[in-house]
């Protein structure tokens, strides 16, 4: 149970979740301390949860505590490296367009008039011209008070 409440943490996934990708994952059923891959599960989703809330987060604390203990025995890691942790907050922001109304009606339109072509329909109006406008004036309204 304390090695499925590590991989659900560490891969942030529901009870059910979890218990389908064990089943199907080699490499998570070792480290849970298997030796040869089964296609029966350990137990059922809700235990997961009902394990989750007895041991609490004081029990959690506990797991963290021991898994570091063993492995300093086990010479994983030497009992120097626990003095100190190095946490690194900065955060990189990325140069992403955000969907916005206006700028997906203008790839809508242009869409439609690429297909039409491509279809063979002549169309009397495109709006090229008058849609950067118009998508101008949208962004000035939602920034409007």
């Amino acid at each position: 149970m304390a090695c499925l409440r590590y991989l659900k943490h560490a891969f942030n996934v529901s009870d059910e979740e979890l218990m389908e990708r064990w089943s199907e994952n080699v490499v998570r059923q070792y480290f849970s301390g298997l030796e040869y891959y089964t296609l029966k599960l350990p137990c059922d989703a809700a235990q997961i949860g009902r394990f989750r809330t007895a041991i609490g987060e004081a029990g959690v604390e506990e797991l963290l505590k021991a898994s570091i203990d063993a492995a300093v025995e086990m010479k994983a890691i030497r009992a120097s490296e626990c003095e100190r942790v190095i946490v690194d907050t900065t955060v990189q922001e990325k140069a992403i367009a955000h969907p916005v109304d206006s700028r997906l009606l203008e790839v809508a339109r242009a869409k439609v008039v690429e297909a039409a072509r491509a279809a063979g329909i002549r169309l009397k109006q495109t709006f090229a011209r008058e849609a950067k406008t118009l998508r101008w004036r949208a962004g000035g309204y939602a920034h409007a008070r």
